[in-house]
């Protein structure tokens, strides 16, 4: 099971169940692949809901990186995540906001 209090957030992929998480290394490599300013800039995309898939692709590769996937982007992109799209913006959301809040008791 994912532990909201250390920013984890589960995701299944292909059938597996991982655990992804923002890590400072991940958010460090996030910022790079989406060639943000900061990380308040695409916080505030999502705030908006102006989000792109490549932001939530980002997000999710960097999240499961985080959470010890040795995968890339591109094994992400052929691979199922169940619960599709709407999903993955789901996980990739909840990632944002455990990676900078405490999860609500």
């Amino acid at each position: 099971m994912a532990n909201p209090w250390t920013g984890e957030v589960a995701l299944v992929l292909d059938g597996q169940r991982h655990v992804a998480k923002l890590t400072l290394g991940a958010l460090a490599e996030l910022e790079a692949a989406l060639d943000t300013g900061t990380l308040v800039e695409m916080v505030e995309r999502f705030e908006r809901g102006q989000f792109s898939t490549r932001d939530v692709l980002a997000l999710i590769v960097a999240g499961l990186r985080g959470g010890g996937w040795n995968g890339s982007a591109a094994d992400l992109l052929h691979s199922e995540i169940e619960g599709g799209p709407v999903e993955a913006a789901r996980v990739a959301a909840e990632l944002l906001a455990r990676a900078f809040a405490l999860p609500v008791t």
